[in-house]
């Protein structure tokens, strides 16, 4: 693909090959997925601007890049490495969205469906505690990355690991990237990695988590969300934003030290995959079009609405645009100030 040239964003992240379980009981078998593809969707519903960053193996469907290609995204950040890359995914969901990742042929079973052939073999991944040295297949190469990506003015970086998340940002700053938000990884959102939390708070325009890895890395210390909140933004972070799925985000605005309450947009939910990776891609343009971190969770918001209503990443950018900002003006008055 040529050079993009009005690349005003970069997203870097995981590409996967999911295999899901529906709230509703049906099957969505071998489809692209990864927090990469899902952030591209959620910034994709306000702008197609946006150059992808990630690492696959040569197995990887070059289809599934090119219905982002056609959409006015560059792909040229994808890395191809030699050899294949086992990137299958594997979720359950009950009614209630929950999400259940364990123990695939029991999930097929019980639904009398046949398991996948191109599910044979699959193992769901361990949880592991990232390393501080050492590079992963899905670690980011700086010299993997096209020169002209450092011409962008934003960044997001979804869940990588450690050595991602502290090696690229200076990296990206040494560009023209001002903007930088950052979803942190449940391998180093714990308190083994307590004081190394800063090298990858410090200097962030936003710190976006779930809930979960955020009291994971405060287990012991304290309970309040908002106390959380405050001690992440003291390492030198403009803006908390703690997503605690349905009941919405929290978001904590250092310079002013303000508290705000925005809930999560109701729609019927048919897949709740990548709505959190979507809400980032959506608070990154939100954010670079308005230099303002609530205004970035009013898009950001609407763009998780659209992905959780249909499955697979590129669900979302049929997003019709009046609809995006009939949303935004329904979340805005529900939101409130603590």
């Amino acid at each position: 693909m040529e050079n993009h040239p009005y690349l005003r964003f970069l997203i870097a992240g995981k590409l996967s090959r999911d295999y899901l379980i529906l709230p509703d009981g049906h099957v969505a078998a071998d489809i692209p997925g990864g927090s990469l593809l899902y952030a591209a969707a959620g910034l994709g519903v306000w702008d197609i601007h946006a150059g992808l960053i990630g690492r696959v193996g040569e197995d990887y469907p070059l289809e599934w890049l090119e219905t982002f290609e056609k959409r006015g995204f560059d792909t040229r950040g994808v890395y191809r490495m030699a050899g294949s890359l086992d990137l299958r995914y594997f979720s359950a969901y009950t009614a209630e969205g929950q999400a259940l990742t364990t123990d695939p042929v029991a999930h097929f079973s019980r639904l009398g469906q046949s398991f996948p052939k191109s599910l044979l073999g699959y193992a769901v991944p361990a949880p592991q505690i990232d390393s501080r040295t050492q590079a992963s297949p899905i670690t980011i190469r700086i010299n993997e990355i096209p020169e002209d990506y450092f011409s962008a003015s934003a960044a997001h970086l979804c869940p990588l690991d450690f050595l991602t998340h502290t090696l690229l940002p200076p990296s990206l700053r040494s560009g023209q990237v001002n903007i930088i938000t950052l979803d942190p990884s449940a391998g180093y959102m714990n308190p083994t990695f307590w004081d190394d939390i800063p090298l990858v708070v410090s200097g962030l325009t936003a710190f976006i988590s779930s809930e979960e890895k955020v009291r994971s890395l405060f287990h012991g210390r304290s309970t309040d969300l908002w106390e959380m909140a405050e001690a992440l933004a003291s390492y030198g972070c403009d803006h908390i934003v703690i997503q605690r799925g349905t009941e919405g985000v929290y978001l904590y605005d250092r310079s002013r030290d303000q508290r705000r309450v925005i809930p999560a947009y109701p729609v019927r939910m048919k897949d709740p995959t990548g709505a959190a990776d979507a809400y980032c891609g959506g608070f990154l343009v939100g954010y670079r079009n308005t230099y303002d971190a609530f205004e970035a969770c009013l898009f950001a918001g609407v763009s998780a609405s659209f992905v959780i209503e249909g499955t697979g990443p590129a669900y979302a950018l049929e997003a019709y645009p009046p609809l995006a900002q009939a949303r935004y003006h329904a979340l805005k008055d529900m939101a409130r100030r603590v």
